[in-house]
């Protein structure tokens, strides 16, 4: 055998072990990858979508001022994605896992949206329906187009007319949420 023989036969090898190596590499970084991603979405240790979790929380607004909290009373229970608390709520308590605690920072748009001044409208004082109504009160009336239940404050009232604003008290405004994951069930 030649030397030119023997050089090619050597740098063959090489070439072989090395494209192996580049296989197990690939090979062990798929693994992890899969790993990491079925322990994201298979964990029964961190809250996701679809999971109903218990939750305390304390909201309040920018400047500190607490607006509600329920960590005197029972923790609310919710399933993420349903949709029955503010979406950056929800969203706060994706991946979090039972007995920690975060702040987050909620913007108006995954709270309560933006204040939209084009829902408030001025009616007859006797088409209102309440008697005696006070101004800055929030009241529960039945809309007469669908049935469906209104929350609306009374923001201005003259002699004949009542000034209604259905917008919730926390729209237009960011908030800040520190919450505790109870549990997932």
């Amino acid at each position: 055998m030649k030397k030119s023989e023997k050089v090619k036969g050597k740098e063959a090898v090489a070439a072989k072990k090395k494209k192996m190596r580049q296989y197990a590499i690939g090979a062990v970084v798929a693994l992890v990858v899969i790993a990491v991603v079925t322990f994201y979405f298979f964990n029964p240790f961190f809250a996701k979508s679809g999971d109903t979790v218990s939750v305390y929380y304390t909201g309040s607004l920018a400047d500190g001022t607490v607006f509600d909290s329920n960590l005197n009373a029972a923790p609310i229970v919710f399933t993420i994605g349903q949709g029955k608390v503010i979406p950056g709520l929800e969203e706060a308590v994706i991946g979090m896992a039972p007995n920690t605690t975060k702040t987050v920072h909620i913007p108006m748009a995954k709270a309560y949206g933006p204040y939209d001044s084009s829902l408030v409208f001025t009616v007859n004082r006797s088409d209102f329906g309440i008697e005696n109504p006070v101004m800055g009160e929030r009241y529960s009336i039945r809309r007469a187009t669908d049935n469906a239940v209104a929350h609306i404050r009374i923001i201005n009232m003259t002699e004949d007319t009542i000034t209604i604003d259905p917008n919730h008290d926390l729209a237009g405004k960011d908030l800040v949420f520190t919450v505790t994951l109870v549990r997932i069930a």
